[in-house]
């Protein structure tokens, strides 16, 4: 099976502060580019990575017009301000922690 290469996402993971409620939440957010594509919020940071994983291969996938697989539970841990390579389906791509500039190209002189 062909895999589709190069596509990118920031994303954010965070420890929402206590509140009202009596236990933890942690509130994901994925971008790409300017556009916020999904977010919510688990209970643990696992689940919370794990949503944000499967978030980005459903909007990978839907971007070139694939459907994508069932969750497999397998995948690669997501901890936050880490960037991670991910590889579901048909469709690779990295999950960049939000503000995260990638190195720009060296402009070679002729």
């Amino acid at each position: 099976m062909a895999v589709v290469e190069g596509l990118s996402f920031s994303y954010r993971l965070y420890e929402l502060p206590p509140g009202r409620l009596p236990f933890r939440r942690w509130r994901w957010e994925l971008w790409h580019g300017s556009t916020l594509e999904a977010a919510g919020w688990r209970l643990t940071e696992r689940d919370a990575a794990r949503a944000l994983r499967l978030h980005a291969s459903r909007v990978g996938h839907r971007l070139f017009g694939l459907r994508p697989p069932a969750d497999d539970g397998a995948g690669p841990d997501v901890r936050p301000g880490a960037a991670v390579r991910v590889r579901h389906g048909a469709v690779a791509f990295t999950l960049l922690p939000a503000g995260f500039e990638a190195p720009a190209p060296l402009a070679v002189a002729p």
